[in-house]
């Protein structure tokens, strides 16, 4: 069997539980890895004076792959956010995330199956913003013609090889015609290459409603930077929540896999938080890696655990600690 070397970034707070509990069950797999562990954020710029050191970039780069969990990133002061930085340093302009109910687990839509790619590297998310006067900020949404048809390609690329059958632009080029027109024209040019896929467009306060009241609807949905990470959060929350879903970061100099859901401080060091949103992106990242029946193994472990919900950590109304919900998982894989 192939080995690979990975990049390993436990994050902060629950993140270096939750990665180890990972660690043991994709290990588990009979998947050969050797891991190449890295730091970033607060833990890096005490080490470092940097929040993002070479060492870790040249890491990603050299491996192609990396594991991330959580950060803490300040809000409305100190360091600006590591997991943009990171974007930006390493072209990552593809986020995609996979929306999936899973078995047992109570939620608004148990059927729901649909994947959100989110233009990672401009738009108002890219915090490009200045003070002209005191108490006036300017922020600077860009949107570019390479981006907007780069994401576009990615999503219908993503939706033929998937067997899905729609991707649905969303945007506001009622009001911002020209930045988000720009979006929707280079979605539109695109999807003519793509004829067997169905193309659709939807006014994003409008998709918001739609998704809430009707997600079924909905396949493959591209969305710039912004738009994404809001409605990406919203989808979770139909599943469950954001500790069930995972999360890639895509470009073409490597992939970076990640919980989405934050480092959670308070309940770190208790070895209560549930792995699945890390361990699902580490499901994403074996397929990455072509690993893909070390993937359907895993994730079907997973899946029996949580249908037979004997085994459930306490976010999900159980009394698991994090590392028995790991060896539930690996004895599945085992027996």
């Amino acid at each position: 069997m192939a080995k690979h070397t990975i990049t390993l970034i436990p994050g902060d707070g629950i993140g270096p539980e939750i990665v180890a509990a990972t660690v043991r069950i994709l290990e588990a797999s009979g998947v050969e890895i050797e891991w190449e562990t890295q730091i970033i954020g607060a833990q890096a710029l005490e080490k470092f004076g940097t929040t993002i050191p070479d060492t870790t970039i040249e890491s990603i780069k050299r491996n192609k792959v990396a594991l991330k969990g959580p950060l803490t990133t300040p809000v409305g002061k100190g360091f600006t956010s590591v997991n943009v930085g990171l974007r930006k340093a390493l072209d990552l302009y593809a986020n995609v995330r996979p929306i999936k109910a899973l078995p047992n687990v109570e939620c608004r839509y148990p059927e729901l199956d649909l994947v959100i790619v989110r233009e990672n590297t401009e738009s108002l998310y890219a915090g490009l913003e200045h003070v002209v006067v005191p108490g006036v900020v300017e922020s600077i949404k860009i949107i570019t013609e390479k981006a907007s048809t780069r994401i576009a390609r990615y999503a219908f690329e993503f939706a033929r090889l998937q067997g899905r059958k729609k991707v649905t632009a969303m945007h506001k080029a009622n009001i911002m015609k020209l930045s988000d027109g720009l979006f929707l024209e280079c979605f539109y040019n695109v999807s003519k290459e793509y004829p067997e896929i169905e193309a659709d467009d939807k006014i994003i306060d409008n998709a918001c409603m739609q998704l809430v009241m009707r997600p079924e609807q909905f396949d493959v949905m591209v969305l710039e930077n912004l738009y994404g990470d809001i409605v990406s959060d919203l989808c979770a929350g139909l599943i469950g929540g954001l500790g069930l879903a995972p999360g890639a970061n895509i470009g073409e100099q490597g992939a970076v896999f990640e919980a989405v859901h934050g480092s959670a401080p308070d309940i770190a060091g208790q070895g209560i938080a549930n792995p699945t949103a890390i361990l699902m992106s580490g499901i994403l990242m074996l397929r990455h890696l072509g690993e893909m029946d070390a993937a359907d193994r895993v994730e079907k472990a997973m899946m029996d655990v949580f249908t037979e919900g004997n085994v459930r950590t306490r976010d999900l109304g159980g009394t698991a600690k994090t590392d028995e919900f790991a060896n539930a998982i690996i004895e599945k894989l085992r027996g």
